[in-house]
């Protein structure tokens, strides 16, 4: 069976999969918003160990087994022998198996071809959840992302030009007051250019970042939705599921692009009129956080 190093995170869209933890950590975890893997030392598990969990599965649950998640932080970042290895035994193993996701860092995208990823795919990797966090150069800096906007958009797209669908995350005041309308339509012109099948939002929240988060002028629930507005309002992708359904978020949003483009933004209008009701929320900072790693 799996044995998971804690803490173990994987989207909420891969809920019911069965998840195999092939890397431990994350091998760009230097993001100064980021508290996911700050308690752990990336490292990748070795091939063997994974196929041992995989054949340790009781037969009578393999057929049941529809999706499969490949944990921590970046498993993309799994040496491409390995990870060949590893999709060819869930395929045998679990005969029902229509779709492997993972984790992918802009880091890991740096370690696979073209051609590499395109074999990936056909080996039901086929899903790669990708954090933007901003399109915004000057936002990405200040949190120490290692990556331009510009190249990220480069690694993405060689994931979509494999066949493989990108499920991307940016987050709602990363930017501070400062950049906070400059972050949202920047990260709106990256999803425009790179047209990810899905889009969701996050909203800064507390997880062993105190040190970041203090360095900001935070914005407040009226600058967040300002943000959040901005961004949909310059959104134009061609054809994008856009969810900010975390539990760091104090709005849902849930519709397509271009489709409902409108009705989002209506549905931040009303959710700006319908909070000025409430005394003096639309001028506190969220102050959600997590507190069990």
């Amino acid at each position: 069976m799996p044995h998971y190093i804690e803490p173990l995170f994987r989207p909420p869209s891969e809920a019911n999969s069965l998840i195999f933890q092939i890397t431990v950590g994350c091998s760009q975890n230097h993001c100064a918003f980021c508290g996911m893997y700050k308690m752990k030392k990336f490292r990748i598990r070795p091939v063997e160990e994974i196929l041992r969990e995989i054949a340790e599965i009781p037969a009578h649950y393999r057929s049941r087994i529809e999706r499969v998640f490949l944990a921590d932080g970046d498993a993309l970042v799994y040496p491409f022998d390995g990870l060949v290895a590893i999709l060819d035994a869930l395929a045998a193993a679990f005969p029902a198996l229509t779709r492997v996701g993972s984790y992918a860092s802009p880091n890991s995208l740096t370690t696979k071809s073209p051609a590499e990823l395109a074999m990936l795919k056909e080996k039901k990797l086929r899903i790669l959840y990708f954090g933007l966090e901003s399109g915004d150069d000057e936002t990405l800096q200040a949190v120490n992302k290692g990556f331009t906007a510009e190249r990220m958009a480069e690694l993405a797209l060689k994931g979509r030009e494999a066949g493989m669908k990108l499920s991307v995350t940016a987050i709602l005041g990363l930017g501070g007051k400062g950049r906070s309308l400059e972050h949202a339509r920047r990260t709106a012109e990256w999803v425009n250019r790179v047209n990810p099948e899905y889009f969701s939002l996050l909203t800064l929240f507390h997880r062993h970042n105190d040190d970041f988060v203090r360095s900001l002028q935070q914005c407040t629930h009226r600058e967040l939705l300002a943000e959040a507005r901005e961004l949909l309002i310059n959104m134009q992708p061609t054809k994008t599921i856009l969810r900010s359904n975390h539990v760091s978020n104090f709005l849902n949003l849930s519709g397509s692009y271009p489709k409902d483009r409108q009705r989002l933004i209506d549905d931040v209008d009303r959710a700006l009129t319908q909070a000025a009701r409430i005394p003096g929320f639309l001028d506190a900072v969220p102050d959600y956080g997590e507190e069990y790693y």
